[in-house]
């Protein structure tokens, strides 16, 4: 059959086409997504269009959490917009604060997404998903409200990159860290509508949150989507936790493949991407004592349990460099609450970092974190365009939690085994 990863779910979804590399098909959604900056376009041209219902209020998610809780009048009203929809329409997935996460994290989290999945959303980073084996791909806003209302999407069936990944890590390098190389290996647009299939013995050893760190990067590679085949971690992660039984799918073993690219991840230092892009990376070797004003941990990208247990391992019984200040986002409440347990709350506390409830704010420049003129920023978040941030002459780098939280010690940027020693956890 010679078909992809990719290939294979579009195709169990299709309505209308061939899954053929270039060709426009149409597909049936499984989950339709949309946060408090595009659900409220998509609201308006549902209503503009005169539909009337849904296609299925189980199967549309609406999270606010780019601008809340509301920074201004602005915000509050893109939120009740979201909110009186989903009074309206009987959307079962409405997540109002005190009960929401960031998108990408909660949406796992909670079971919406599952294995084999075909899954839109009104975000770019939706391709996180990828990790649990689906696929995930952003649309925009119009394109939300016709899946509101069809259940159906169209797309153009995405050639597939292979991105092979062999060898151990050497200590502190993560997910977050290949992502980040193979985006500087191959470029910001290297991967431009392509799909990224990430495979390899190296993947077998990483954790779900490592895995959902690398696919939610893909777009930053400006692929369509970003996959990985499920194995005994995908099974284990969506064990007693989906609200659908998952579908797992691999790769032909003679599929066919725009390119190839292989990774010996044994010689890979922790990476950090300079200004002003994600695929301006270097090794932190490259990076060390360039002085820094903020570091943000959390995100999309790396707010979850495991990012934040590693972070606090660095920051115990350390307190955070006196020009610095380090702000930490526990991706979801129920993540912010593990994070409690355990003490890592108290462990941020005491070093002097503030800890935030569940946003997107600063990684958009929304708020909670914004740069000023001239300062320099460290996050484990996925973007650092010019004025990502904050001001337009800010800066904004990128690393692993590891390499954040060592570096807002130290206050400048740092290899963590400078503070923490060579051996990770």
């Amino acid at each position: 059959m010679r078909e992809t990863l990719t290939q294979k779910i579009l195709k169990d979804h299709l309505i209308e086409g061939e899954v053929t590399p270039g060709q426009i098909i149409q597909c049936r959604v499984d989950i339709a997504l949309g946060n408090d900056v595009t659900a409220p376009l998509a609201i308006q041209a549902f209503k503009e269009l005169g539909l009337r219902k849904v296609f299925d209020p189980e199967r549309i998610v609406l999270v606010p959490d780019h601008f809340v809780p509301n920074k201004d009048i602005a915000a509050a009203t893109q939120a009740k917009t979201m909110r009186d929809f989903a009074r309206q329409f009987g959307i079962t997935h409405y997540f109002e604060v005190g009960q929401m996460g960031i998108e990408h994290a909660l949406l796992p989290e909670k079971g919406l997404v599952t294995a084999g999945d075909v899954v839109i959303g009104a975000d770019s980073h939706t391709c996180t998903y990828g990790a649990l084996g689906a696929f995930a791909t952003g649309v925009g806003s119009t394109d939300l409200a016709a899946v509101m209302a069809t259940g159906q999407c169209w797309f153009r069936v995405p050639e597939t990159m292979r991105f092979i990944y062999h060898g151990t890590p050497q200590p502190w390098v993560t997910g977050k860290d290949l992502i980040l190389h193979t985006i500087g290996d191959i470029g910001v647009d290297g991967a431009l509508y392509h799909a990224m299939e990430f495979t390899g013995d190296t993947l077998k050893g990483l954790s779900m949150d490592e895995r959902l760190t690398m696919a939610n990067m893909a777009i930053e590679a400006g692929a369509k989507n970003g996959i990985f085949e499920s194995d005994d971690t995908t099974v284990s992660y969506l064990k007693n936790r989906t609200q659908r039984p998952p579908r797992y799918y691999h790769a032909d073993p003679d599929a066919v493949y725009l390119d190839v690219h292989e990774y010996d991840v044994s010689v890979f230092s922790p990476q950090v991407a300079f200004p002003s892009l994600p695929g301006n990376v270097h090794p932190v070797e490259e990076a060390e004592n360039i002085p820094l004003d903020q570091v943000i941990i959390g995100s999309c990208t790396n707010g979850r349990i495991t990012d934040l247990r590693v972070a606090a391992k660095i920051l115990s019984g350390r307190k955070v460099h006196s020009d610095v200040r380090l702000i930490i986002f526990p991706a979801t409440q129920a993540i912010y609450l593990q994070a409690l347990k355990e003490g890592l709350i108290e462990v941020f506390v005491e070093a002097g970092a503030a800890v935030s409830t569940p946003t997107c704010g600063p990684c958009l420049g929304g708020h909670m974190g914004i740069l000023a003129e001239g300062e320099r920023a460290l996050a484990t978040t996925n973007r650092n365009f010019p004025g990502r941030m904050g001001h337009p002459k800010s800066e904004v780098y990128l690393s692993s939690p590891a390499v954040a939280a060592a570096s807002a010690i130290m206050g400048k940027i740092t290899h963590p085994s400078r503070v923490a020693g060579k051996e990770a956890p």
